[in-house]
């Protein structure tokens, strides 16, 4: 995964994870319910106490310090300028979930069950278009003020109208937030609305609409926001470091959805734009948790003496999500690549087996599926259930979506395989392209070049020999490497041939589909669509995705859609591993089974003094 960002839909302090799922109520129509999860699976019982995957024994104390490792809303990995990363403008900080709560939190050993935060039950009306939202009374905001249901129905209401689109977008049929009174709002949804839709809300931050009657939403602002999450905004060192202090009284510390959690006096994130930079910083200490994405390093960087003598520890923890996607994207908006005999050829150059044993020292296995290790990944051919979404849509889809699902090739391993070279070759002729000398020229006549967009060099050694390839056929193929504020810009545009990213997924996938996959989100600015992806098949089955009423209807909807997507050949899949690799220096416990669905970190682990004083960290 080395150099890829990774993409995330983070919401409120009690969403940590990545592609989170939007639930809809476990409960019968018109009773109040504790809980929430998209087919109605609640492993916790009204009166639980805490989490099982929490120590409610846990001390308090000491500091986490980390990277930002994955991304959602305006976030760049290397660099922030401001403090609201809910909107489009600015490149956002890290953390700054932590300072909001949302009126329910995921359970993290569970697929997708919601437990109420602020509110501590809600109901639905008979039709499920009204979700009605009993807030609890102690819910306050760091100055003191109280938290009502005018605050939620504020924040709602602001986040649809002019939150960040990887919000806005999935959120856009919410047609209403009210407060009756101080504390009690109701939410409603447009008729024939997704599946999830209802509950993304639950999970969406909850700001002071005191707070930002004076100020504007949708500015990028370095003033530390108003919130009532477990931790606030501290120091701040402007695209470098940001911490964040615990907050002592926390209205919720001991809600059973908290116990055991926050237990750290400081979170700070690290920001560097060198990742060789950034692995000297931590091998010196300047950070503590690092997650290692680079197979060389992971290989043979921890031959430094803080790792030999045990200061410095590594480990693996098993990863239950799919992989999600990862890969070169090709924007399908430009000319040169609205063909996809033109796609698969350029997918043909990239030698996958001979990067992973040359470069990445055989760490890694090839991703095919945009929802890679899970039960959502089609395989051999379509199911009943698969062709009953498929056949209505056939005249719409190439035949071989019908058949074994595309899988890129395996190569000899030679990093120039001829016969999936000559492949290509044949590929882009049929395309009308044609060589001219040494240059392969469009049917335009135009030469045939590509820019491949990054804002780190991270990707370099895997990329030449990718362009090597690509030279052969006659395309002239180059990197460019900009800051992180001008690729960020340029992505919002959609200004880039080709571009590296990683979106992560939940295993119950919903309505935030179409932020990534779905045609109104290829024309919105700054959305995840990076490929420009505007099928209406594709649109179908991410209707029957959204919609779908059990977990079996799901699984079968995201097989057909994946057959869809990797027969558009929108990208160029890279690579995976079902494990995290951590690299910590020796000062942190963790509970001895961690949440399934979650790495748990910082959430649920603490620092222990013990350990730290040992390796002279104290």
């Amino acid at each position: 995964m080395s150099g890829v960002s990774r993409r995330t839909l983070v919401l409120g302090a009690g969403a940590l994870t990545a592609g989170v799922a939007l639930p809809r109520a476990a409960a019968a129509e018109s009773q109040a319910s504790h809980g929430l999860s998209s087919f109605g699976e609640l492993k916790y019982p009204k009166d639980f106490q805490r989490f099982d995957y929490v120590n409610p024994m846990a001390p308090k104390g000491g500091r986490f310090s980390s990277q930002l490792s994955q991304t959602f809303g305006n976030q760049a990995p290397d660099t922030f300028n401001t403090l609201n990363a809910y909107v489009l403008q600015g490149e956002g900080a890290a953390g700054m979930n932590l300072t909001f709560d949302s009126l329910m939190v995921r359970a993290l050993d569970e697929p997708d069950a919601l437990y109420g935060l602020v509110a501590r039950a809600v109901t639905v009306s008979e039709d499920g278009l009204a979700y009605t939202f009993a807030l609890r009374p102690q819910a306050r905001f760091h100055d003191g003020s109280k938290l009502t249901a005018k605050d939620v129905a504020f924040s709602l209401t602001l986040l649809r109208e002019k939150g960040h689109p990887e919000i806005s977008e999935v959120i856009r049929d919410m047609t209403d937030a009210r407060a009756l009174d101080d504390e009690t709002v109701v939410v409603s949804f447009a008729p024939g609305r997704a599946r999830d839709l209802p509950l993304a809300v639950a999970q969406l931050p909850i700001f002071s609409a005191a707070y930002y009657a004076k100020r504007d939403f949708a500015a990028s602002s370095l003033e530390p926001p108003l919130g009532s999450g477990p931790y606030q905004v501290g120091r701040v060192d402007v695209g470098r470091a940001i911490e964040f202090e615990r907050v002592r009284d926390y209205w919720a510390a001991d809600l059973p959805v908290m116990v055991g959690q926050n237990n750290f006096d400081a979170i700070r994130y690290e920001y560097f734009r060198d990742r060789n930079v950034a692995f000297e910083a931590f091998k010196g200490g300047a950070f503590t948790f690092r997650e290692e994405f680079t197979a060389r390093v992971w290989a043979t960087g921890y031959d430094f003496p803080a790792a030999t003598e045990g200061r410095v520890v590594r480990t693996t923890v098993p990863d239950a999500r799919p992989s999600g996607t990862q890969g070169w994207w090709i924007n399908t908006r430009r000319p040169q690549f609205r063909d996809p005999r033109v796609r698969e050829a350029i997918g043909l150059c990239f030698d996958f087996e001979w990067t992973n044993k040359n470069i990445m020292f055989g760490a890694y296995t090839r991703t095919a599926s945009f929802f890679e290790n899970s039960v959502l990944k089609a395989t051999g051919t379509p199911s009943p259930d698969e062709l009953a979404l498929l056949e209505p849509l056939r005249k719409d889809l190439p035949a071989e979506v019908f058949g074994e699902p595309w899988t890129p090739p395996v190569s000899d391993g030679s990093g120039q395989d001829r016969t999936l070279l000559r492949r290509a070759d044949a590929l882009l002729r049929e395309a009308g392209c044609t060589r001219d000398g040494g240059l392969l020229t469009l049917p335009g006549g135009k030469p045939f070049e590509i820019e491949f967009l990054d804002s780190s060099p991270a990707l370099e050694p895997h990329t030449h020999p990718f362009i090597r390839n690509l030279g052969l056929l006659g395309i002239k193929a180059t990197i460019r490497t900009v800051d992180a504020s001008q690729y960020q810009s340029r992505l919002k545009d959609f200004d880039f041939d080709m571009t590296s990213r990683r979106y992560a997924s939940g295993v119950t996938p919903g309505a935030e589909l179409r932020e990534t996959y779905g045609s109104r989100s290829a024309a919105t600015a700054g959305s995840n669509n990076l490929s420009g992806i505007a099928n209406p098949a594709i649109d179908a089955l991410l209707t029957a995705i959204a919609d779908a009423k059990s977990r079996d209807a799901l699984n079968a909807a995201c097989r057909a859609l994946d057959r869809v997507l990797r027969a558009g050949r929108y990208w160029v899949p890279m690579w995976y591993a079902s494990t995290h690799k951590l690299a910590l220096w020796d000062v942190y416990g963790h509970p001895a089974e961690g949440p399934k669905y979650d790495l748990g970190a910082p959430a649920v682990w603490w620092f222990d003094a013990d350990k730290a004083k040992r390796i002279g960290r104290n």
